[in-house]
């Protein structure tokens, strides 16, 4: 039996472009659904698997992320004063211990590949786990928890899969794969974004990874791959023949909130599955689907 990770990078470095104005003095990691930034989401996603370190891979303008996961002194201050104890206990639930967090700043944006290489000198010889917070999963068991249960037994580097349309392959890490056997796909390769009729397969990758220590040696040699960037699924590709890799078709529902459509379907997917909130969205949504004009839908 592997030891699955107890380590995960959060690279939080990007510019979160596709949301600007938003994001301009926002990072998109700290874009909230339903009443949560995204970043605390992965976290709690890492933290519900077992991993008891966490690294941040950071970029300029990203401070805030820094200040959520930290003590709030006037905060709690206010809150305890107020006697609200249900919002006291939620800033506090989400705070990290001292000692678990570490934060790292990825200087130029040279791709993810570059971010999970830049957390190299944290991470000892053993695997780690690598959370995408726009990539947010749905699940009534975490996703990442899902993965280590299968790693234990697979071991060598294992990527979340799910399979996409055709046409859309050239926005994904797509699996070349040889052979499947439950929830586990074996590939003998992967192609970083390839044209939909050069794909290999319609089985793509999202973000979550554990990785091989052996994926670190390859980062470093820091070759740029698709758009000019390193790519860590190029990185995983060169080490597959010395360890295993597989794509885990988990269970649960993946949101690109890289994407507006995606991060608006989100929040109203959240809000739906909350007592507190389903009623109210579920006819707010109902009234909106109204007041479409007949014979028009939503995506027309």
């Amino acid at each position: 039996m592997r030891r699955p990770p107890r380590t995960a990078i959060f690279p939080v470095g990007g510019l979160g472009t596709r949301f600007l104005p938003a994001t301009k003095a926002m990072p998109k990691e700290m874009l909230p659904v339903v009443d949560k930034p995204l970043i605390q989401y992965a976290v709690e996603e890492a933290r519900a698997s077992g991993i008891e370190e966490f690294i941040f891979v950071t970029g300029r303008g990203k401070s805030s992320i820094e200040d959520h996961f930290d003590h709030g002194a006037e905060l709690t201050e206010v809150l305890s004063a107020r006697g609200k104890e249900t919002e006291l206990r939620a800033s506090r639930d989400m705070m990290l211990e001292p000692g678990q967090v570490a934060y790292i700043r990825q200087q130029d944006p040279l791709g993810l590949g570059h971010a999970v290489w830049c957390a190299r000198r944290l991470i000892r010889d053993e695997a780690v786990a690598v959370l995408l917070a726009d990539d947010l999963i749905m699940a009534k068991e975490p996703c990442l928890k899902q993965m280590m249960d299968a790693y234990r037994v697979a071991g060598g580097n294992m990527a979340a899969v799910m399979d996409v349309p055709r046409a859309e392959t050239n926005r994904y890490g797509i699996l070349d794969v040889v052979g499947e056997e439950g929830k586990l796909a074996a590939a003998k390769g992967l192609v970083e974004k390839p044209a939909p009729e050069d794909a290999p397969s319609t089985l793509s990758i999202i973000g979550r990874y554990i990785l091989d220590p052996l994926v670190f040696t390859e980062l470093d040699r820091q070759e740029a791959g698709a758009g000019g960037e390193i790519q860590l699924t190029d990185a995983i590709a060169r080490t597959i023949g010395r360890v295993p890799f597989h794509g885990f078709r988990f269970d649960g529902r993946r949101f690109d909130c890289g994407s507006k459509a995606g991060f608006l379907e989100a929040n109203i997917a959240f809000a739906l599955d909350r007592d507190d909130l389903a009623q109210a969205m579920t006819d707010i949504v109902r009234r909106y689907a109204k007041a479409l004009p007949p014979g028009k839908d939503a995506a027309s």
